[in-house]
């Protein structure tokens, strides 16, 4: 069954005031995660900030590349192994995903202030967009809310 695919338009927030929120989303709905970029900064920096992003909580994860990874209920990663047996992919950075059909849904993120980013998001959903499958735009609104758009 192919992947239900979700474009996340970021102008207000950069991934790591989002990406906390829709991982407990995913994490409450009794799915696993994979959080993958290829950018090693970004994976090190969101390994930091799961930890704490609230006071009274934390975000339970860890990294591809240290032992245990199949136990993640997320894990953060460059590539799409998924030892962790994730239900959502969750791609970052201007990652594309490699099997999206390995997963029940697709998560792209990209930044709506980079020109480059939005063009690539645009290709990626002409891409991905077929008769079978389910791809949907989410925009935040002035509110900071998520709006689905398409």
């Amino acid at each position: 069954m192919p992947a239900d695919i979700w474009f996340y338009h970021l102008e207000r927030s950069g991934p790591e005031e989002v990406l906390p929120e829709l991982l407990e989303k995913t994490l409450a709905k009794g799915w696993r995660a994979l959080v993958r970029s290829d950018d090693g900064d970004r994976l090190a920096s969101l390994d930091q900030s799961l930890w704490t992003w609230r006071e009274a909580s934390f975000l339970p994860h860890g990294r591809a590349d240290q032992a245990e990874a199949e136990r993640q209920p997320v894990l953060l990663a460059s590539d799409e192994a998924n030892p962790n047996q994730a239900q959502c992919l969750f791609l970052l950075d201007g990652a594309v995903p490699e099997n999206a059909d390995a997963f029940e849904r697709v998560i792209v993120m990209f930044d709506g202030q980079d020109e480059s980013a939005v063009n690539a998001a645009r290709r990626l959903w002409k891409q991905l967009s077929t008769p079978q499958r389910t791809v949907s735009y989410w925009r935040q609104s002035p509110e900071g809310r998520w709006e689905k758009k398409a």
